[in-house]
């Protein structure tokens, strides 16, 4: 695979997963949706469609792995560096984008970003914090606990992956791709409580910098405080998913 191709690939992909992934929760957090509050199943199975249609779609340019925790784990184990920064780069960017798109799909709904007066959400007028669509908000704020969680989530992502590639006649068969977005689904299903699952560190960095930018009515904060978690816990999983796969298989 040329640089080219590895940087379209991974730009089309991931902008295609954050399309889908922000976009399912745009769709349950945003009054005037249809589907608002349709809750947490709808968003697991939003972000496992994303990672479905952005690998398979990747796949043939890049390899699809849309992820700097996969490309990280997958380089510890074959020891080849010299494309990883590609890869990186065009998750940044097509997570970037497709934050983007799905704020452009969503303008209306945020456009109208304020809680309805006279309902039990609050009074008129009153912010909705959208930050929530675009990044990961963890529900108790700790920290060492918010860390250890994305870790271990991203080895339960990565270690998989890694591991499907021993798994006879499923490269060749293309499904791999579906079960990953299974995999994913189950990883918000079981995991995703503490933090919201992050387990990418593009996905949770490139629509938060789209989110300080973009003109969004009562947005609320970016919190930055908390960026570096989501960043840093998933590139520590996926290093140690990669150290684990080399030594045990």
């Amino acid at each position: 695979m040329s640089n080219g191709d590895i940087f379209v690939g991974e730009v089309i992909g991931t902008a295609i997963l954050i399309l889908f992934g922000a976009g399912v929760c745009a769709a349950v957090t945003l009054r005037y949706s249809k589907a608002r509050a349709s809750g947490w199943v709808v968003i697991a199975f939003g972000w496992g469609f994303g990672v479905l249609a952005g690998a398979y779609t990747a796949a043939p340019l890049s390899g699809g792995h849309l992820n700097p925790a996969v490309t990280i784990g997958i380089a510890i184990d074959t020891g080849t560096w010299g494309k990883v920064w590609i890869y990186l780069l065009g998750q940044l960017v097509g997570a970037v984008l497709g934050a983007v798109l799905a704020y452009l799909v969503y303008f209306a709904q945020f456009q109208a970003n304020v809680r309805k007066e006279g309902t039990t959400e609050g009074t008129a007028d009153e912010p909705m914090p959208t930050l929530g669509i675009f990044s990961t908000i963890p529900e108790i704020r700790n920290p060492v606990a918010n860390l250890i969680t994305e870790i271990i989530a991203t080895i339960a992502l990565v270690l998989p992956i890694l591991a499907f590639g021993l798994t006879k006649g499923l490269g060749e068969s293309g499904i791999t791709v579906l079960i990953v977005s299974l995999l994913v689904v189950g990883i918000g299903l079981s995991l995703g409580g503490p933090t919201g699952y992050a387990i990418n560190p593009a996905r949770d960095l490139g629509p938060r910098i789209v989110h300080t930018f973009l003109p969004i009515p009562n947005k609320g904060t970016s919190d930055w405080g908390y960026a570096w978690i989501p960043v840093v816990g998933p590139l520590i999983g996926g290093a140690l998913a990669g150290l684990i796969y080399h030594a045990a298989f």
